[in-house]
């Protein structure tokens, strides 16, 4: 009644718009309306076609865990678990990596060691014996000469190793090179820097 009528109002904006010319790093549209916002927003609570989200969602999940596994399989940082992101694990990954450990070899020999257990003869059961204790202290010992190294190393390059980085080291150690996640990005004997 009093004020002016709508369709003049978006004819003043285009006039408005077409006299202004546009800036660099300026937004250059005018701002939408709340309403036209969260009516674009909107979408039920309660999916009504529930198989046909679980089958959206089930595709979604599928497509994020094997970009997640490409980039483990790679090393891509962007697509690691947190607790093997940055630098010093790296570090620590390329170090153990780089050599043999003895605790590589745990699950091949305690199969060996459970076959040998079938027989039962005193000599096969001292040898099994010998093989799971000997080697798991021998494995144990590697382990630790491997991670005081390895915290030498990290010392000088980032300035001393913090909480649970041996740790994270000798689980590694104790894996097969061929199941460790992230794969192995350096040979056998390629020292990190």
């Amino acid at each position: 009644m009093f004020g002016r009528k709508k369709t003049t109002l978006n004819d003043d904006l285009a006039a408005e718009a077409t006299a202004r010319p546009e800036r660099e790093g300026a937004k250059n549209r005018p701002t939408p309306k709340r309403r036209d916002q969260e009516a674009a927003n909107k979408r039920p609570l309660i999916v009504t076609d529930r198989k046909a989200a679980a089958a959206q969602d089930k595709v979604a999940r599928r497509a994020a865990m094997s970009k997640q596994r490409q980039g483990m399989l790679t090393g891509d940082e962007r697509y690691l678990p947190v607790r093997d992101k940055g630098p010093r694990r790296r570090f620590i990954r390329d170090s153990v990596d780089a050599r043999w450990n003895l605790g590589e070899f745990m699950l091949p020999v305690m199969l060996l060691v459970l076959l040998l257990s079938f027989i039962k003869t005193p000599w096969a059961l001292l040898a099994v014996f010998i093989l799971v204790y000997g080697l798991i202290a021998l494995a144990v010992i590697d382990a630790l000469l491997m991670w005081m190294r390895t915290k030498k190393k990290i010392a000088q390059k980032f300035g001393g190793a913090e909480r649970g980085d041996a740790m994270y080291a000798i689980m590694r150690a104790f894996q097969m090179r061929r199941t460790r996640m992230p794969k192995p990005q350096v040979a056998r004997g390629q020292h990190p820097a």
